[in-house]
């Protein structure tokens, strides 16, 4: 008798797998880790007065790239009923059933675990601090149910590293930290209304809320406002911290930037709000050259 042919069993293919969760944690888009270490690396800067210890920054920059890969996968946990109703997100592996929910659980919690320990190596304040960072980034998702204010908690999540950052090099979060977490917060919150804005007809549909939404016609004003108040609080920190030339013009700079975003944006066509949106990164940038160089020049 003839033994019966063994039928192979196809292995799964890791790459394509590794590339749903490459695409999960928005690894092939790396704005939004841009935009949360510029921040961080201001407050890494101005804590240190010039170039921070070298375990603290790895420390930092590395936790950013965790939580805000993190952060996407909660997001798109809880937006897993409303990105398939939007044009833009309709593609993501949740949203089209690639990656399955408890997956992307597994995942979020293997990247706080690891943001975690690295946090475990800082002080005691430091460590205390990081469990409202993680606070702040897992419920940040659902508020876009219940408020049209998502973009500002966005504000409080994403520039927690700045209080952080004071934490781990001062021992201490002074009022100058606090006052450069606000202004972070009134500039999260301009660019993330212009991400809103991209997404505002299909939200409406959906039931979703944003600030964009809520200032409706007076977009363009609420934003102006915000943009002020971020230039308002950090020409505060710089008078503060006695910065020099290099600061004030890295303000200019950004300062004709952000105007920029808003000539580009001026008939809110969804792809344009979106460049206007990209444009903040060089924003974060350019205020973070204007300071390194400033402490540079002054230490």
């Amino acid at each position: 008798m003839s033994e019966t042919p063994e039928i192979p069993v196809e292995s799964p293919d890791w790459r394509a797998r590794a590339r749903l969760y490459w695409a999960l944690v928005r690894g092939d888009r790396p704005i939004g880790w841009l935009l949360l270490l510029w921040p961080t690396w201001w407050g890494l800067w101005l804590a240190a007065d010039g170039v921070p210890p070298w375990w603290t920054l790895l420390v930092f920059s590395l936790g950013v790239w965790l939580t805000r890969s993190a952060g996407c996968v909660i997001n798109d946990y809880a937006d897993r009923w409303l990105d398939p109703q939007v044009e833009r997100t309709k593609g993501r592996p949740l949203a089209t059933g690639a990656v399955r929910g408890r997956e992307a659980l597994a995942v979020f919690a293997v990247l706080m675990l690891v943001a975690f320990a690295l946090v475990l190596t800082m002080n005691r304040l430091t460590v205390l601090m990081s469990v409202v960072g993680v606070l702040l980034a897992a419920s940040y998702p659902y508020l876009k149910r219940y408020t049209y204010l998502p973009q500002v908690y966005l504000g409080l999540a994403f520039g927690w590293g700045i209080p952080m950052a004071f934490a781990a090099i001062r021992g201490e979060v002074p009022p100058i930290a606090w006052m450069l977490y606000v202004a972070n917060i009134c500039w999260t919150t301009g660019y993330d209304t212009w991400y809103a804005m991209v997404d505002r007809e299909d939200d409406l549909r959906a039931g979703s809320k944003s600030t964009a939404i809520l200032f409706g016609d007076m977009d363009f004003v609420a934003l102006g406002v915000l943009y002020a108040l971020f230039f308002l609080g950090m020409g505060f920190v710089g008078h503060q911290a006695d910065l020099g030339i290099a600061y004030w013009a890295g303000l200019g700079v950004a300062l004709v930037l952000v105007a920029h975003q808003f000539v580009i944006a001026r008939h809110r066509e969804r792809a344009a709000c979106f460049r206007a949106f990209l444009g903040n990164h060089w924003v974060g940038m350019v205020v973070f050259i204007g300071l390194a160089v400033a402490l540079w020049m002054k230490g």
